[in-house]
């Protein structure tokens, strides 16, 4: 029988609860896919810089500092961060949320104190904490409402089949700016934002970049913290995976295999007619037809933008038999031509769901532009509608390529 590793906890900390509290919650990103008890522990690292918190559960790492934590005795102590967060919950229990948060937590090894209880913790071994390798050096400033703003939009894009694990990445692109996408084969989001070259790494040369797919999932939970910060964030590509670093955290994330289909061969750059539409009557009309479609009970129904022989547009549910969908009248939508011919006698059939995930995308504006092009004579390919925040099919800081359907 193998002699179990004795666990050891020798950091000496103290510091208030709230900002303790705060960190062991970034912290919890790093335990999300945790398999073994070890990952499932903070790492508490005291020293003469400070203290630290890490943890890591082989998708995502983190980083965490305390700036006003005290040390007391530098050492480090492996702890079950559930219970250590319990723990600390419980122990001011009873307070205002203005004194829980300024009451002094202490953690003396395995033993978490404040001025009314004290009580042990069940200490891991040190040594069984698998680290996570050091992360690249920054690359790039971003702003991190500007990254948490496009991250809204082109997550909702991604696949959620883990069959096709590759779909249900983000692809992160460094160039002279960062380029975030995503797809699931119906649909393809594309997002920019600005990016400062970190002043220690290389100018990226024209045609050259850097690139990382990383799952949308652990993006998705990171956006959360990201909404909560201000300034910018730097980020960092390397062989331990993107790394995004605010103030006080660094998240280090796994990337997956492969890479997605590169974009700019599958967004048009020429269109046949680009339209305005006003956003917030859009999504009124969506809204009405996806309620119609769920009171007929016809799930999987998709929605019809309509262009009668005057060119006049409607947005209708495609439910019932063709009689009943030759007498339903569709919601009217205004839209303006602003190249091109104005259809007539045009239907387009599109998923609802995905339809309001595109509306949402350009939350704040009160029109979009909707580019189409003819369908190719003697093909039976659909050619995909181009929503942009830009009057023309190339340009602006987002594009999304959505796939029409063809009904049965």
């Amino acid at each position: 029988m193998s002699e179990q590793p004795t666990p050891t906890a020798t950091a000496h900390i103290t510091a208030p609860y709230g900002p303790l509290a705060d960190a062991l919650t970034v912290a919890e990103f790093g335990i999300v896919c945790a398999s073994t008890p070890a990952q499932h522990g903070v790492l508490i690292e005291a020293d003469d810089t400070g203290l630290t918190l890490r943890t890591h559960d082989y998708e995502t790492a983190v980083s965490v500092t305390v700036p006003t934590a005290t040390v007391t005795r530098a050492g480090t102590s492996l702890l079950p961060l559930a219970q250590l967060t319990k723990a600390m919950k419980a122990m001011v229990a009873g307070e205002t949320k203005a004194t829980a948060a300024r009451t002094t937590i202490t953690l003396a090894g395995d033993f978490l104190s404040t001025d009314y209880l004290t009580v042990p913790l069940a200490a891991l071994p040190v040594g069984e904490f698998a680290p996570a390798h050091k992360p690249a050096p920054p690359a790039a400033h971003i702003d991190a409402q500007e990254l948490h703003h496009q991250l809204q939009r082109v997550i909702p894009a991604a696949g959620r089949d883990d069959t096709l694990p590759t779909l249900t990445g983000v692809q992160v692109t460094l160039t002279d700016r960062l380029t975030l996408s995503t797809t699931d084969r119906y649909r393809f989001a594309v997002a920019h934002l600005p990016a400062t070259p970190h002043p220690d790494h290389p100018v990226i040369s024209p045609g050259d970049f850097l690139t990382a797919l990383v799952p949308a999932r652990t993006l998705a939970r990171l956006s959360k913290h990201l909404k909560t910060q201000t300034g910018t964030i730097s980020i960092a590509f390397g062989n331990s995976g993107l790394t995004l670093t605010t103030t006080v955290a660094a998240f280090t994330i796994r990337e997956l295999e492969g890479n997605l289909p590169r974009y700019n061969s599958l967004f048009p750059t020429t269109v046949d007619t680009s339209l305005t539409l006003e956003r917030p009557t859009a999504q009124r009309a969506l809204k009405k037809c996806a309620a119609l479609i769920a009171a007929s009970g016809e799930r999987g129904s998709t929605v019809t933008l309509r262009w009668d022989e005057n060119g006049a547009l409607t947005l209708a549910p495609r439910i019932g038999d063709p009689d009943d969908r030759a007498r339903i009248k569709g919601m009217p939508l205004r839209f303006a031509t602003l190249t091109g011919p104005t259809p007539t006698d045009r239907e387009l059939h599109t998923n609802p769901a995905f339809l309001a995930d595109a509306l949402d995308a350009f939350a704040g504006t009160d029109t979009l532009t909707l580019h189409l092009r003819d369908p190719k004579e003697g093909s039976t390919k659909l050619p995909p509608l181009l929503l942009t925040t830009n009057p023309r099919p190339t340009g602006g800081d987002y594009r999304h390529l959505l796939m029409p359907v063809r009904p049965s």
